[in-house]
C-alpha cells in the first residue's frame, strides 16, 4: 500500500490560515479606525507587559507592548469586547494614555508567552527581566569613584553565574548614574570585552570582563530592552527604565554587530542632567540679556548650531522652561524624546509614519505659540520651519554647522530663499561643551610663548573690554590621577549672531560664512574662541581642554 507524507501539505495549510488571520486583523483595523500591529515583527517592551498580569491580559484579549512614560501601546483582538474595555479602563484610571492596535490571536499568543519569562524572573534574585531598585540603591551607597566600581566588579566576577550577571548590571548602572555618565559602552575584543563610561564627554575605561560573562550580560540587556535574542547580525535599538530614589531613569540601548561580536551602548537618561536652568549654562551676561529678550518674542526663529553632543538640545530645553507659562502652548518634534518637560506637548519622530516634516505640519494645525524642531535636516523641514516663523510662531531648532555664521549658507544650501531668511531668523547660536576644572585641586600655570601670544591676539578682538578679567597671565591645569581626571561637570562655550540690517543684506545676496562673521564683529558679542579664553582665564576650564574642543585660530 502506498503511503503519503501529509506534513508538507499541513504546513502549507497552517501558513495559509495564519496569513488569513493577519489579513482579517488588517481589515478589522480599518473598520474600527485603529492601527494594525504584527507582534511577530515587533519587539515587546517588558516594562509595558508587566503593567498587567498574565490573567488580566488573557481575559482582556490584549497585550501592552510599548511604553514611553505614560504613553502605552496596546494590541487588542477586538476593541468592542467588554472584557477588553474593562482592562483598558483600568489602565486609563492609572493615568496611561493608551493607543490601540488591532492584532491577531497569534500575535497575542506571542506576547503572552513572554509572561513565562517574567514569571521565571521573580524566582531569582533581581530577576532575569528586572533590575532590582533595592540593589541599585545599595550599590549607589557603595560607589563614589571609578576605583569603587572596579573593586565591586572584580568581586562580582567571582560570584555564581546567575547572581553574577544581575550584580554586574546593577553595579554598572548604579556606577554610571552615581558618576553622571551619559553612556555605558561594552566593546568585544578578541580575548575580552571592555566596559567604558562616557564621563563629561570622554570615554573612560572601567573594567574588562570575559566573553562568557559578557554573552550572558548581553542576553540580559536584550531581554530588558525588548530586543530579539536570536538576531545577531543586525543592529537593534530598545529601551527599559530603572527606578532610583523614586525617579525613573530611562535607559536606551543600542546593539551593533561587529568583528568580535555585538557591542552595546546604553544611554542613561537621568532627568536631573537636563534640568539646568538657563542661568547655569555658562552664557556670558551680554549674550544672556540678548537671548532672554529674543526667546520671548511672539514670532521668529532661534537656531542653535554645533556638532553632535555639544549640548544644543539641553540649551533649547532650558529656553523652553524659561518661557513656559500656563498661557502659551509649546509643541516639540524630537528624535527621540529623551527627556520629558512638564506642561509641554512632546512628540517623537517615527521615520516611516511621522517625520520631522509631517510632524511640523501637524503641529502647526494644533495652534501652538512655540514649536521646537529637534533638527533641521532637509529642505522640506527648513522651508516649513521658516514659514512657521514668518506666520506668527516662535520656532526653536538646531542645525549641524561649526559656527553661527555657517548657519546662513547652510540654510541656503537647503533651498531656503535667501531673501526671507532675514525676516524669519532672529538669532543664530553656536556652542561647544568643555569640562569644568576642579579649581580646588588645579595647579596654576603661567602663560608663556605661543599660548600667551594667542591669548593676547584673541583678547584684542573683544569689543567690550569690560569682559576681560584682570588676570591675563595665569591659567589652571587639572591635577590628574588614575581615578580622577581633575574635571567635574561641563559648561558651555557660546557665540551668537543677531539678525540686523547689515547681516540681513549679506544673507539676501548669499554672502560667504567669512563675510557674515566679519560683519557680526560690530555687534560686540563674543566668538567661540573669545568666550572659551575668558573661561580659561577665570579658571572655569583649562587651556588644554579648550584646545581639545575648539579649533583655535593660528598665530
Amino acid at each position: 500500500m502506498a503511503t503519503f507524507d501529509d506534513s508538507r501539505q499541513e504546513e502549507q495549510t497552517n501558513l495559509l490560515r495564519a496569513k488569513e488571520e493577519e489579513d482579517l486583523a488588517r481589515i478589522l483595523s480599518q473598520k474600527y479606525g485603529v492601527s494594525y500591529a504584527d507582534l511577530s515583527q515587533q519587539s515587546i517592551n517588558v516594562d509595558a507587559l508587566r503593567l498587567l498580569s498574565a490573567d488580566e491580559a488573557r481575559t482582556g484579549l490584549l497585550a501592552p507592548f510599548e511604553r514611553v512614560d505614560k504613553r502605552l501601546s496596546v494590541a487588542v483582538k477586538s476593541p468592542e469586547n467588554d472584557a477588553t474595555k474593562n482592562v483598558l479602563a483600568k489602565l486609563a484610571e492609572q493615568g496611561y494614555e493608551v493607543k490601540l492596535y488591532m492584532t491577531s490571536m497569534a500575535s497575542l499568543e506571542r506576547a503572552w508567552s513572554r509572561y513565562r519569562e517574567l514569571d521565571t524572573s521573580t524566582e531569582t534574585h533581581a530577576g532575569v527581566l528586572d533590575v532590582s531598585p533595592e540593589a541599585l540603591e545599595t550599590t549607589l551607597t557603595q560607589v563614589n569613584s571609578l576605583a569603587d566600581i572596579r573593586k565591586l566588579l572584580t568581586e562580582t566576577l567571582h560570584q555564581s553565574k546567575v547572581r553574577r550577571i544581575s550584580s554586574i548590571l546593577e553595579t554598572v548602572l548604579a556606577g554610571g548614574i552615581k558618576l553622571s555618565a551619559s553612556d555605558v559602552h561594552a566593546e568585544p575584543e578578541e580575548q575580552k570585552v571592555r566596559l567604558r563610561f562616557r564621563l563629561d564627554g570622554i570615554l573612560t575605561d572601567v573594567a574588562d570582563v570575559d566573553r562568557e560573562t559578557y554573552n550572558l550580560l548581553l542576553s540580559r540587556i536584550k531581554l530588558l530592552s525588548g530586543l530579539k535574542l536570536n538576531v545577531r547580525e543586525e543592529a537593534q535599538d530598545g529601551r527599559f527604565s530603572v527606578k532610583v530614589r523614586g525617579e525613573d531613569i530611562e535607559v536606551r540601548s543600542s546593539v551593533l554587530p561587529g568583528a568580535y561580536g555585538e557591542s552595546v551602548v546604553m544611554r542613561l537618561l537621568d532627568p536631573k542632567t537636563i534640568q539646568l536652568p538657563m542661568e547655569k549654562l555658562g552664557i556670558d551676561s551680554k549674550l544672556f540679556a540678548l537671548l532672554e529678550h529674543e526667546i520671548k518674542r511672539p514670532n521668529g526663529m532661534l537656531l542653535n548650531t554645533g556638532p553632535t553632543g555639544s549640548g544644543k538640545t539641553t540649551t533649547l530645553y532650558a529656553f523652553l522652561r524659561k518661557i513656559h507659562t500656563a498661557d502659551i502652548k509649546i509643541i516639540t518634534i524630537e528624535d527621540p524624546v529623551e527627556y520629558h518637560l512638564q506642561g509641554v506637548v512632546q512628540t517623537q519622530v517615527d521615520h516611516d509614519k511621522y517625520t520631522f516634516e509631517s510632524g511640523l505640519r501637524s503641529a502647526l494645525r494644533q495652534d501652538p505659540d512655540v514649536i521646537m524642531v529637534g533638527e533641521i535636516r532637509d529642505s522640506e523641514v527648513a522651508g516649513t520651519a521658516i514659514n512657521a516663523a514668518l506666520t506668527g510662531h516662535m520656532v526653536f531648532s538646531t542645525l549641524h554647522t561649526n559656527t553661527a555664521a555657517g548657519a546662513f549658507p547652510r540654510l541656503i544650501d537647503l533651498g531656503v530663499n535667501p531673501s526671507v531668511i532675514g525676516s524669519a531668523v532672529t538669532v543664530v547660536m553656536a556652542q561647544r561643551l568643555v569640562r569644568r576644572i576642579k579649581k580646588e585641586t588645579a595647579k596654576p600655570v603661567e602663560l608663556t610663548g605661543e599660548r600667551k601670544e594667542l591669548v593676547e591676539k584673541i583678547l584684542a578682538g573683544i569689543t567690550d573690554k569690560s569682559l576681560i578679567p584682570h588676570n591675563r597671565t595665569t591659567v589652571w591645569e587639572p591635577q590628574q590621577s588614575a581615578d580622577d581626571s581633575g574635571y567635574g561637570g561641563r559648561l558651555g562655550v557660546f557665540e551668537a549672531i543677531k539678525m540686523d540690517k547689515e547681516i540681513e543684506d549679506l544673507v539676501s545676496r548669499s554672502a560667504s560664512e567669512r563675510e557674515i562673521a566679519d560683519a557680526a564683529k560690530t555687534q560686540g558679542l563674543l566668538t567661540l574662541p573669545q568666550d572659551g579664553i575668558l573661561k580659561v582665564l577665570s579658571g572655569e576650564t583649562s587651556f588644554s581642554e579648550l584646545e581639545r574642543v575648539l579649533d583655535l585660530p593660528r598665530l
